[in-house]
């Protein structure tokens, strides 16, 4: 799961990255030619809808979704281990939402043959496809870390519920920061 989360950080990274240059670029041509490629701003929300969904599968590997678990720890660490289960498993329910509606949006965009209102005129399927992939990836992985879960649960593998779905702590964080940090 870490390498689909690096995966999917990189190429988003690389996307903004080719992103900045292409609005560096019309910024350019605007201000020394007066001209433009236009759509800078269509690519930008492209970028930016793959991007939003992919970084929901990121931040549930890296256990970032935001959770207020101020009783969860004054629980058991059995009922600590299903709590856990619960929030990821909602977390798969929310995916399945996402494409539930979403599926509405697509079936729209290809009974009217949308496509966007800029000189570029895109087919919004193509971006959309995308944005619902990102949305499907989200909700596939849910479900598998749910079942991860359910199935460390019952074996009575605790430590590992807690070490793999449970809110990161201060002290992971702050771990966390200072590894990044020293591998500068």
């Amino acid at each position: 799961m870490e390498k689909i989360a690096t995966w999917i950080s990189r190429l988003f990274g690389i996307a903004l990255l080719f992103l900045s240059g292409f609005v560096a670029l019309e910024t350019l041509l605007r201000k020394v030619f007066n001209t433009s490629l236009q759509g800078a701003d269509e690519l930008g929300g492209y970028v930016l809808a793959f991007g939003a969904s992919a970084a929901f599968v990121v931040a549930l590997i890296d256990r970032a979704h935001v959770r207020i678990d101020i009783l969860l720890q004054r629980f058991p660490k059995r009922v600590q281990a299903w709590i856990d289960f619960a929030a990821v498993l909602s977390l798969g329910l929310l995916g399945l939402f996402f494409l539930y509606i979403g599926w509405f949006v697509i079936q729209d965009t290809i009974a009217y043959k949308s496509t966007a209102a800029t000189p570029w005129r895109t087919p919004l399927i193509y971006p959309q496809a995308a944005w619902y992939a990102g949305l499907a990836l989200f909700a596939f992985t849910s479900f598998w870390l749910s079942f991860r879960a359910l199935w460390l649960v019952l074996h009575g593998r605790i430590d590992e519920v807690t070490r793999e779905f449970s809110p990161k702590s201060a002290a992971e964080e702050l771990a966390e920061e200072l590894d990044q940090l020293a591998s500068r």
